[in-house]
């Protein structure tokens, strides 16, 4: 299942340049939220701080009703996926060591392999775990990138710029393979995003500018969208 995450009065600056100016934003549990704006909106600083890779000025963020610490946010990283514009794949590993890479250096309780295994089967790509990168589409790329992100099933999936580096029509098909895996593995998942098609798709739409929320609507997906989801299945 996926978790709520709360911010309340969220701030955070760099030297100068407030990235964040204080938001409060509530995430329910197993939404998809598109975060929009232009660059420098604060997408994707509000993405770092859910994900415990950076720390606000002010203010807290909450998962489940908890706070996040301000130490010892390795265990939370751990629980969140993160999928990027730019795919970041070890060049030297394959597709199926690339997934496996994030869990490596911890002890687990599932059996690693068969779960990227499984994982590569769900994104498409089950005949190409012994491919290097460089011999992938960038579409397959973030598939693999995709992959790596649920290894360790994380109730939380944050996406910046999931299509950035993607032609339209890959694009779209990413779009609905992280949909269709949120259905799959019920997560909660914030995308950042220019392409408002990606935010058409999703259960919201955040709007940021300059560092503030200016807009929060819920909406429905174009029942196409609802259509070629549920063949996913």
């Amino acid at each position: 299942m996926g978790v709520a995450i709360t911010l309340r009065g969220v701030s955070r600056a760099y030297g100068s340049t407030k990235a964040l100016d204080d938001v409060s934003l509530d995430f329910a549990a197993g939404g998809v939220s598109a975060l929009m704006g232009h660059s420098g909106a604060g997408k994707s600083t509000l993405l770092q701080l859910v994900g415990g890779m950076d720390l606000p000025d002010a203010g807290e963020i909450g998962v489940d009703g908890e706070p996040l610490p301000r130490r010892g946010l390795d265990a939370h990283r751990r629980r969140t996926g993160f999928v990027f514009q730019h795919f970041h794949l070890l060049p030297a590993l394959s597709a199926l060591d690339n997934v496996l890479a994030p869990v490596l250096p911890y002890r687990v309780g599932f059996d690693r392999k068969a779960r990227a295994r499984e994982l590569l089967d769900a994104v498409g790509l089950a005949k190409k775990e012994r491919a290097l990168p460089s011999e992938l589409s960038g579409g397959q790329q973030q598939r693999v990138a995709i992959a790596r992100a649920l290894i360790t099933r994380p109730p939380l999936l944050l996406a910046d710029e999931p299509t950035g580096s993607l032609d339209s029509a890959t694009g779209q098909e990413i779009v609905e393979l992280l949909l269709g895996l949120r259905e799959q593995y019920g997560m909660t998942m914030l995308i950042a995003t220019h392409n408002p098609e990606l935010a058409a798709t999703c259960d919201r739409i955040v709007r940021m500018a300059d560092g503030k929320v200016i807009g929060d609507d819920v909406i429905t997906p174009a029942a196409d969208v609802l259509d070629r989801i549920g063949r996913l299945g």
